[in-house]
């Protein structure tokens, strides 16, 4: 999974890296709004750790210009703002989940998981059945089958993860790379990722489209 962290305070930016990246997800950090709404517009993330009182364009700025071009992020606020109008425009916003300083970062970790589970997977179930006896656990982010966890490398996690979020939809290799790389790599790196991936399911679960791309049969 892949997250937008915006916080201008050096050592909490670092702190809350290092918590969210010892929990395998990736982290794209910036300490300035302008810089974060630029990659935004460049990349996709999977949920938005955005700080409010930020330099160049807040928090709540931010979130205001890419909702115009209806781009929707899941959102979490932190802020040492505590005044009840701040906290209703955040909701106004239409964030998840609001945090004030300061904050506990085992807290934030299971705010954050939460939010992921509910906004990205768009389901309040835990255990999301597959074929083939497969479970995806939409809380630990792993895949089980026969309640043994399948190991799987960071890169084919999120890999996984994609398929996961376009079940039943044709996933191109270009939507591949723009979600695990973000940046032009060898198509046949891309490849090779994915036969990885596939010797370790079942043969059936990830299916080739030919002239396409791929597609999870859930």
């Amino acid at each position: 999974m892949k997250i937008l962290l915006l916080e201008d305070e050096y050592s909490l930016r670092k702190s809350v890296k290092e918590l969210l990246e010892d929990c395998e997800y990736l982290v794209y950090d910036f300490s300035n709004g302008k810089d974060a709404l630029e990659a935004i517009y460049e990349n996709s993330y999977d949920l938005l750790l955005l700080d409010v009182n930020v330099p160049q364009i807040n928090g709540f700025e931010l979130v205001d210009i890419i909702q115009k071009d209806n781009i929707d992020i899941p959102t979490i606020f932190m802020t040492s703002l505590s005044e009840i109008d701040n906290l209703e425009r955040g909701y106004e916003k239409g964030c998840c989940d609001y945090v004030k300083k300061p904050f506990d970062l085992s807290e934030l970790r299971l705010r954050v998981a939460t939010a992921l589970r509910r906004s990205t997977l768009n389901s309040s179930l835990s255990i999301m059945k597959l074929k083939y006896e497969y479970e995806y656990d939409t809380t630990s982010f792993k895949l089980k089958k026969h309640n043994e966890e399948v190991q799987l490398s960071k890169i084919e996690k999120m890999i996984l993860e994609l398929f996961i979020k376009n079940k039943n939809q044709i996933v191109t290799p270009e939507m591949i790379t723009q979600y695990v790389w973000q940046d032009y790599v060898d198509p046949a790196n891309v490849r090779v990722q994915i036969n990885n991936l596939r010797k370790k399911l079942d043969k059936n679960l990830i299916v080739n489209i030919r002239g396409l791309g791929y597609k999870l049969d859930s």
